[in-house]
């Protein structure tokens, strides 16, 4: 197997980092390279704003859940969902924008910005980096959109942290790759039969690193987060950015 695919299956978190800074020739080009991906109609529904002011890592940090690694990395990048640059366009050209009315204007913003994010981590770990991304960046959102003086139609989707590691950290286990990949269709059988292996394969890997009494297994970590919604403030922080999915 060729060295970029070694790269991609060796990833992991890493949330420690060493006191080192970044160029900005490095992240110019972990930026273009995430740029390079491809995007919904080359509306190009992302922007990316590369964060080192030491007062705003902070306060991002405290703003994502108090997760002191966003602080603490060199650069902590912050992918928009961005339709202003779009309607922008429509109001050079005349034509009306109402894509943020619609559903589908979240799920392409999620879908482009995911894509755009999964080549920086890429990116950077082929540049001996180390990453994590940072979906906390939604759970106090109208304060990030604040601090980042966000205009309106743009909403703030992942965070990703940047830095030198200062350590090898841990590679968590994946679900089993044939509940993963599927033929032709659905395959729920499959599903279902990888559930218990997963959550014993999880046990001994969090005993491991001596998280079990925090986390238990898959089954018990993900159930008691989707028990409730998470991030419950995006919904009103979206309408106030101009996304009303009425349609």
């Amino acid at each position: 197997m060729n060295n970029t695919i070694e790269n991609i299956k060796n990833h992991r978190s890493i949330r420690q980092y060493l006191d080192k800074d970044i160029s900005d020739e490095i992240i110019d080009e972990i930026i273009k390279a995430s740029q390079a991906m491809p995007n919904s109609i080359n509306g190009q529904q992302t922007t990316v704003i590369a964060i080192r002011d030491k007062a705003k890592k902070e306060k991002l940090a405290e703003l994502v859940g108090n997760q002191e690694y966003v602080a603490k990395a060199p650069v902590f990048l912050v992918f928009v969902m961005d339709f202003y640059r779009t309607y922008l366009a429509g109001e050079k050209t005349g034509y009306k924008q109402i894509i943020h009315e619609d559903i589908e204007s979240a799920l392409v913003g999620a879908v482009d910005s995911g894509i755009t994010l999964g080549a920086a981590i890429i990116a950077a770990e082929s540049l001996g980096l180390g990453t994590v991304p940072i979906g906390g960046i939604r759970k106090n959102p109208e304060e990030v959109i604040e601090l980042l003086d966000l205009p309106k139609y743009t909403f703030p989707l992942v965070g990703l942290a940047i830095g030198y590691p200062s350590d090898e950290s841990h590679q968590k286990p994946r679900i089993p790759f044939e509940s993963f990949r599927h033929n032709d269709t659905y395959n729920k059988k499959a599903i279902e039969n990888s559930i218990d292996s997963y959550d014993e394969e999880m046990e001994a890997y969090l005993k491991d690193i001596g998280r079990y009494d925090k986390e238990k297994n898959w089954s018990t970590l993900t159930s008691s987060i989707y028990q409730n919604i998470y991030y419950p403030k995006v919904k009103d922080a979206m309408k106030k950015q101009g996304f009303t999915p009425e349609k």
